[in-house]
């Protein structure tokens, strides 16, 4: 056990904590929409550092180069299609979404988005999405959490899921505490640790580690292909199609202070995603390159910065690089949590069971509850053996946000003619098609969020056209809507 890394690791995980304390003895008396949405006031540089991070999970540094490493150049293209992905969900869906919410009733939740945007009295939407919420984000969460488990047992040789359990009860703490606004801060800090991590690993390796993989295993031909597969293409760009639903990252499009912050916002959430992407893939390139073939994938990361900063002193700047798998890993997890939390909480809790009569105490308490809910089924999963790889938990949880929310969310933002038939008829039409697929289609190599989107996007649509049409002040709503873009 390197000292100096257990360290570091226990001053970054205090440090975590005691932002989440800050803003808890800040927030004493915050409401549901401080806890949820940190009061719509988010500046232009956590928001677009915290979306960033929110999204880049502990499978950037593990998951995305273990493909790389493992399968060569053309797993790249999943890296492609999320900044494309990303990208365009800033440009067209955030200033949008921005103002939609706030017209429609000034939601805090995607689900009350929805409900609002069609001025319907039902519920049914909101339970809907908030039962595909609290799948999603549970699958979503032990893929964090167990990353953590990861690193902990293959750097300090911790027990899995001993580590597992203590990362889960950090990042429980300060979500718990401090609510929306730690999560964003915690992740404006995480997102910069990540960046620096991935721009400095794979530059030193190449400088200190050739010569020490494995005699003769050089990277085949093949390896640097980019075009292999017209599957992997398809695929790896079908990635992007989850920006448009994430519920964890579009709230943040939300929560900004203005319109006017959205713009430089943009700037710096695709510049950081850029970098990180890029980076990504070159630790998996590089890491076959220099360190041979014959490495568990999913480790390369770890063992590059091990293998650089070897040494007592070196252990304090590995230990603050690989902290960055930390960052990565909590700043999605925390993220996940709050969003299904408040899913629950404003949309099933408030609405059914206390029909709208629940104080914001109450509603901070129903919420937190929730919070160690869903975080004791996330740990549950990751402890299993059976889960998964940390990658593929990722990928089903992704897959299935975006073909759910996705075509919605942005016919929402840009048809007069979408109705809340419609919209319910999008989003269970894409996940189950997105469900289905991964059972049955698999075997395809056609990621299951490509048909499950695309079949979203046609229920919608058909149920849309062939229902009753739009109400006159559900289409006077949306031109209000955007009349204040």
């Amino acid at each position: 056990m390197n000292l100096s890394e257990l360290l570091v690791f226990i001053l970054y995980l205090l440090f975590m904590l005691g932002v989440g304390l800050w803003f808890f003895l800040r927030q004493k008396n915050a409401g549901e929409k401080d806890y949820f949405l940190g009061g719509r006031k988010m500046g232009a540089w956590v928001s677009g550092l915290s979306a960033g991070a929110s999204d880049m999970s502990a499978w950037v540094l593990m998951g995305l180069p273990a493909s790389i490493y493992a399968s060569g150049l053309g797993k790249s293209w999943i890296a492609i299609g999320l900044f494309i992905g990303y990208a365009l969900s800033w440009i067209f869906v955030a200033p949008r979404l921005r103002v939609f919410s706030e017209t429609c009733g000034d939601a805090i939740t995607i689900p009350q988005y929805l409900t609002g945007r069609f001025l319907s009295k039902s519920r049914g939407l909101q339970v809907i999405c908030a039962v595909i919420f609290l799948v999603a984000y549970t699958v979503y969460a032990a893929s964090s959490i167990k990353a953590c488990g990861t690193l902990f047992h293959t750097v300090l040789g911790v027990d899995t899921r001993f580590a597992m359990y203590g990362a889960a009860v950090i990042i429980v703490g300060y979500t718990f505490l401090g609510g929306f606004s730690a999560v964003c801060w915690t992740d404006f800090f995480q997102g910069l640790l990540m960046l620096g991590a991935l721009l400095i690993t794979p530059i030193a390796a190449l400088l200190v580690l050739p010569g020490q993989g494995t005699a003769g295993a050089a990277p085949e031909a093949g390896f640097w292909r980019l075009f292999t597969d017209w599957r992997d293409v398809i695929s790896g760009l079908g990635w992007g199609l989850g920006y448009f639903g994430m519920p964890h990252i579009i709230i943040r499009f939300m929560a900004v202070r203005s319109t006017q912050e959205l713009k430089k916002a943009r700037r710096i959430g695709v510049g950081w995603t850029f970098l990180i992407l890029l980076f990504a893939v070159a630790v998996g390139c590089v890491g076959r390159a220099t360190l041979g073939g014959d490495l568990d994938g999913s480790t390369v990361f770890i063992t590059m910065v091990r293998r650089i900063f070897a040494g007592p002193w070196l252990g304090l700047v590995s230990g603050l690089l690989l902290s960055a798998i930390l960052a990565g890993a909590m700043s999605t997890a925390d993220s996940q949590l709050l969003a299904a939390s408040s899913a629950f909480a404003s949309d099933v809790y408030k609405p059914l069971f206390r029909k709208g009569r629940s104080s914001d105490k109450e509603m901070l308490w129903a919420g937190r509850i929730i919070v160690l809910a869903i975080a004791l089924a996330a740990l549950l999963i990751a402890a299993n053996p059976n889960s998964g790889t940390i990658m593929g938990l990722v990928e089903n949880a992704w897959g299935l946000f975006g073909a759910a929310f996705g075509p919605v969310i942005l016919l929402s933002l840009y048809s007069r003619r979408l109705t809340f038939a419609g919209a319910a008829a999008g989003i269970v039409a894409g996940a189950a098609v997105d469900i289905a697929w991964l059972a049955l289609c698999s075997s395809t190599g056609i990621y299951e969020i490509v048909p499950g989107f695309l079949c979203g996007l046609a229920a919608a649509v058909l149920v849309s056209r062939a229902g009753k049409g739009v109400q006159k002040d559900v289409e006077a709503l949306f031109d209000r809507c955007e009349a204040a873009m």
